[in-house]
């Protein structure tokens, strides 16, 4: 049976003699004994026959159509899929749908019409294991369901391969269209609201005329039933999701501003109905159903300019890219696959100037990578066969074969966005507050709207109603409750993109307030590498050290070769490293050394009184290294990690605004003490040879003292920085210490930290605002519903105008710069 499928989908199974006749369906040579001279059509196999008649007999001949655009026959690309068997892959895309069956969602290439649909789905029959197969044929969606233990996912993989489908794990519909359904299914709502709407007032526009002219009463109680009937509909559907959501306020015993709408529009409707059935008063259906539709108008605003606010948190999502090149079978063919089928074991073709879909390790090739997106590096790091590259960052110069290790959701940079994405859930003290506001708040409207009608029904039931809908209807509670989390959201985003990643609204609360701010030196106020600081001799000198120190890995020939990058070194004919002393060796017939001042003085036969004064005079806390040629110092030269350019700048801004800053860190004493003072920190304040153990407790000490801020970006920081109130990791800081933090500074230097604390505190302005706006309004609202100068319907259009405010005021309120070459207000 398989190989009759295969004959269908075009694919030769074995080698036949040509004959003057082809297939009528697959169009493959017929065998002599199965040609039949009596009929037109000819077959190489009762499976096409079979098949040919069944597309007929259903009016599927498109698919011959196709097949006719078709150059060549399809035929199997010759992958094995064993990444479909891979754990990662089950873990992400194979669900269990039962004690011993699985279940998974295919993108199938290939598929084109109705036939396609009829061989996939004849997979049951086609390969062991298979219980259930399904194909969506618009979206090329194929779900299949098999016992694991009888067959491997890859066995399946490769017969619809075999068939001329070639799969790919579907991780789902995107977000994108979920929304687009979700405004589909709102503005279908919105549509028969508006329709119900014009027709009920097209009834009530008869009442009214007929209360002018003396319409008949059997004419008035017609277009009240009439009325009565329309605006049913109203509320069974379109109305139905303020019920739901005022049920769910019920059940779950929280207060929800559903609540207050659907007693209003249930008020109102029960009140209608009465009258219809009696025949006697005002039955409000016209105002119901303008209502109805005026709200969903109103929801429908909010939630787009929500989502507006809430993409800014999403932006980076956007630097991985869409699609990427695999290279697979044994002919090394380049395939292009969505970026979400990528799976550990795949290997990728990254050309130069392109970005990397996955992390991997690279198995081929040479070139430099622009990582500042995950490291804060503002050059390109060379990288060759071995070394570990990112999604997200940037291939400079050539192509590369990258071998997948995590792809998706389980990459670097997903797992980084997916702390961002935190924000969402952890909620800072005063989103808290907001929400208890916001609860309180809609007990207090429930309770004052129900006094409204029970004073003013005495004197007239009608318009008590009337007031007392308009009440629960213009207070909303939605602009208090948005007011907080809308805000932290766009502030989130916003930073963001400025490359400050804030994992917690909290942390935003905590930063808009001055504490103590207490910063690890290496890497954070330092540059965190060696760098040549000083240098005394002649040029000529330069190329012989480069020369020297090409094949050493120690932390002073790196400063050596980023100081004089672009220099050209001579051929070194002999070299030796000294444990502890520094290297010799001999370039073009001249002995060279380089190393500390006594390896140097051992093999150095005379000594330059100038330089030796040089030597004594360079900064202590830096290292010394000398030169010598032939047996003289010729040269003197200072490395270290230099303090950032514009670190003391940064800390006297902070310090301008009320923060403690407090440098602690491992280094000697007196390199800490030095770097101190060059950065005007009080001396107590400079603390050096701080373990891991003595910079957390440090930071547990500190806290009672008011909110403690710790910056760090290695290993020995995680500790003080999971600690302390608000943890920042810094570019290029371990992994370790990323996870910790609570906020991860992608920019090298202190000015961020100048910016964050300048934008946490802009953005607790824009919430203040916005409480206050939210209140102001709801007390004003509610002043003039108790009042009776608001209708329901006015009420109704002034509802949303509070939260559109709201959500406008977060999206255009300053917190953080909306881009780089913006700079934060000192």
């Amino acid at each position: 049976m398989l190989t009759d499928v295969l004959r269908l989908a075009g694919t030769p199974t074995h080698s036949e003699p040509v004959t003057a006749a082809a297939c009528a369906h697959c169009g493959l040579p017929v065998p002599e004994g199965l040609l039949d001279d009596q009929v037109e059509q000819q077959f190489c196999c009762t499976g096409c026959r079979t098949t040919f008649n069944i597309l007929h007999d259903h009016n599927l001949t498109t698919y011959y159509a196709f097949a006719e655009r078709r150059a060549t026959p399809v035929r199997a690309s010759g992958r094995n899929y064993e990444e479909f068997d891979h754990p990662t892959f089950a873990q992400l895309y194979v669900t269990r749908s039962g004690e011993a069956c699985s279940r998974t969602e295919l993108y199938l290439e290939g598929v084109h019409c109705a036939s396609c649909v009829w061989l996939v789905e004849r997979m049951p029959l086609l390969q062991s294991g298979v219980v259930r197969a399904e194909l969506d044929m618009r979206r090329s969606l194929a779900v299949v369901e098999w016992d694991a233990n009888a067959t491997p996912l890859s066995a399946i993989a490769r017969s619809l391969d075999a068939l001329g489908y070639p799969p790919h794990p579907f991780r789902g519909v995107a977000r994108a269209a979920m929304r687009r359904r979700e405004d589909r299914a709102m503005l279908v709502r919105i549509g028969i609201a508006g329709a119900i709407a014009i027709n009920v007032m097209l009834a009530a526009l008869a009442l009214y005329a007929g209360e002018v002219s003396g319409m008949e009463t059997r004419f008035t109680e017609f277009f009240r039933w009439v009325s009565f009937a329309i605006t049913v509909p109203a509320f069974v559907w379109p109305g139905r999701v303020f019920f739901a959501g005022a049920w769910a306020s019920v059940r779950t015993k929280a207060l929800h501003m559903d609540l207050p709408i659907a007693i209003a529009l249930g008020a109102g409707f029960v009140r209608g109905a009465i009258n219809t059935v009696t025949g006697e008063g005002p039955i409000y259906f016209d105002g119901l159903a303008i209502l109805i539709f005026a709200l969903l108008v109103g929801r429908f605003l909010q939630q787009r300019g929500q989502r507006m606010a809430m993409d800014a948190a999403e932006m980076l999502h956007a630097i991985a890219p869409n699609t990427a090149r695999i290279v697979d079978g044994a002919d090394a063919r380049v395939r292009e696959i969505p970026a979400e089928a990528l799976l550990p074991g795949m290997r990728l073709d990254v050309r130069a100037g392109e970005t990397f879909a996955a992390d991997g390790i690279i198995v081929h090739g040479q070139s430099s990578v622009d990582a500042s997106l995950l490291t804060g590096e503002s050059r390109p790091a060379s990288v060759a066969e071995g070394t570990t590259v990112f999604a997200g960052t940037l291939n400079v110069e050539s192509p590369l074969l990258v071998q997948v290790e995590q792809a998706g959701e389980t990459s670097r940079i997903a797992t980084l966005l997916r702390q961002v994405a935190e924000s969402t859930q952890r909620r800072a003290p005063i989103v808290q507050l907001a929400n208890r506001l916001a609860g309180v708040f809609t007990a207090v409207v429930l309770v004052v709207a129900a006094a409204t009608y029970l004073v003013k029904a005495e004197r007239n039931a009608a318009t008590a109603l009337d007031d007392a809908i308009a009440l629960l209807i213009v207070t909303c509670p939605c602009a208090l409750a948005l007011a907080t989390p809308l805000a932290i959201t766009v502030a989130v985003g916003r930073a963001a993109g400025r490359g400050m990643l804030i994992k917690g609204g909290d942390a935003i609360e905590l930063l808009a307030k001055p504490g103590i701010l207490v910063l690890d030196k290496t890497g954070t106020v330092t540059e965190g590498r060696t760098t040549l600081t000083a240098w005394v001799g002649p040029e000529w000198v330069k190329p012989l050290v480069l020369a020297l120190e090409a094949g050493s890995s120690h932390p002073i020939a790196d400063g050596f070769r980023r100081a004089w990058p672009a220099l050209t070194t001579p051929q070194v004919e002999a070299s030796r490293h000294v444990v502890g002393g520094g290297m010799e060796g001999v370039i073009d017939g001249r002995t060279v050394c380089i190393g500390s001042p006594r390896f140097v003085a051992e093999r150095t036969c005379s000594t330059d009184e100038r330089l030796r004064f040089a030597s004594e005079a360079m900064d202590r806390t830096h290292t010394p290294v000398h030169v010598a040629v032939d047996g003289v110092l010729i040269a003197v030269a200072a490395l270290g990690d230099r303090v950032r350019d514009e670190a003391l700048a940064s800390l006297q801004q902070l310090r301008a605004r009320g923060w403690r800053t407090v440098m602690l860190s491992g280094d000697a004493t007196d390199v800490v003490a030095s770097v101190g003072r060059a950065l005007e920190f009080e001396a107590q304040d400079a603390i050096g040879a701080a373990s891991p153990e003595d910079k957390r407790a440090f930071v547990e000490r500190s806290k009672q003292d008011g909110t403690v801020v710790m910056v760090g970006d290695g290993v020995n920081d995680a500790a003080a920085i999971a600690a302390a109130h608000v943890g920042i990791g810094m570019h290029g800081g371990a992994e370790a210490c990323l996870t910790t933090a609570d906020i991860y500074l992608s920019r090298p230097g202190l000015s961020g930290l100048v910016e964050l604390t300048e934008g946490a505190r802009r953005t607790m302005r824009v919430i203040r605002r916005n409480i206050a706006f939210s209140i102001g309004y709801n007390i004003l609202g509610a002043s003039m519903a108790v009042a009776g100068i608001l209708t329901p319907l006015i009420a109704a259009v002034l509802m949303p105008t509070s939260s559109i405010s709201v959500v406008l005021g977060s999206w255009y309120g300053f917190t953080f710069a909306r881009d780089r070459q913006d700079t934060a207000a000192p």
